[in-house]
Parts: structure tokens; sequence; C-alpha cells
């Protein structure tokens, strides 16, 4: 591994403590970042279908992983524009329906412009899916599955979270962000 991808890496992971755990955005991230069972990883091609192929590749390795709860998958090249990020979106879950996947893994999306259907870009509630990088994170249906049976009124995630953004703003998120993307490693 190069030394690019494992300051991406790091600042990653940083994100998921920081934002993810520490702002309990995901209740279940907490129990995988203890137990070391986020799998990381970098493509560095801005091609897509470079980017589809490691994802393919990461079920396979996830497959073949049973100690691997989670992983997730930074693209730091190529899918800098949200639409264009989109896009790829389409394209990888069409990937895993045609590989067998559905039911398997379960698409998580991040990005730094994420923006939801029908809110102001700079509306605080899109940093509950805004990372330092774009990404792909598959997680495990079944872990999924197993997890929202034993949370209390699992729906309300995310609208406890948007209303945890809204109070604390877009500056607040974006500071973070900042500060993590100067992380050197």
């Amino acid at each position: 591994m190069n030394q690019n991808s494992e300051k991406l890496i790091a600042q990653t992971a940083a994100w998921v403590e920081q934002v993810i755990v520490g702002f309990n955005l995901c209740p279940f991230a907490r129990q995988e970042v203890e137990r070391q069972t986020i799998d990381y990883q970098v493509e560095p091609s801005d091609a897509s279908a470079e980017q589809l192929q490691s994802l393919l590749n990461l079920c396979k390795k996830l497959d073949d992983n049973q100690n691997i709860a989670t992983a997730i998958l930074i693209l730091p090249s190529g899918v800098d524009d949200f639409n264009d990020y989109l896009e790829l979106v389409d394209y990888a879950e069409r990937l895993l329906e045609l590989e067998g996947y559905t039911g398997v893994y379960q698409l998580a999306t991040f990005h730094p412009h994420y923006q939801f259907a029908g809110c102001d870009a700079n509306d605080a509630a899109n940093y509950t899916n805004r990372s330092p990088y774009p990404m792909l994170h598959l997680l495990r249906e079944d872990g999924v599955t197993a997890a929202l049976a034993s949370y209390a009124k699992p729906e309300r995630i995310p609208e406890r979270n948007v209303e945890f953004a809204t109070k604390k703003g877009a500056a607040f998120f974006e500071k973070i962000l900042a500060d993590i993307k100067a992380l050197k490693d």
C-alpha cells in the first residue's frame, strides 16, 4: 500500500470514529470499530470500470473473510462531482444485482458533496452522509438485519441524525471534515 492510500484510509477511519461513531450517526458502527472489523480499501483509478471492479473484488473479499463485518471503498478520483458519483452508485447497484449479491450485501453511500433530494446544497442535514472522500460502503445484509432487530425504533435513526445535524449546523461539520482532511497520517 502506498503512502497516499495509507493517508486516505487514516483520514476515513478518523471520520468514522469522530463523526459516525462519535456522534452516534450509526449506532452499530462503534462495535465494528472496537472489534476492528472494518476493511478500508482505496481505488486510486478515476475510471468507473476500475472502481466497479474494486467493488466486486471487495465483495469477494467479504465472501472469503467472515471476520470482516463491513468494508469501505474510498474513491479519491473520478467522482468528485456528486452527479457523477450517483451515476457510479447506479452502476454499482446493478453490478451487485447481476453478480448475485442482492440480499447479501447492501450499499451505503457517502460523498463530500452529498445532497439529499429536495434539500438545499447547504442544508446541514446533508452532513449525515458527507465524508472526506467519495466512498462506497458495503454492509453484510444479515448483519444489518440482526442489528436493526436489536434496536428499538431503527426507523428513527435518520430522523434523529437530521435533527442533530441541523442543530449543530453546516459550519460545525465543515470544520470537522477540514480538520480530518488536514491529518497527515
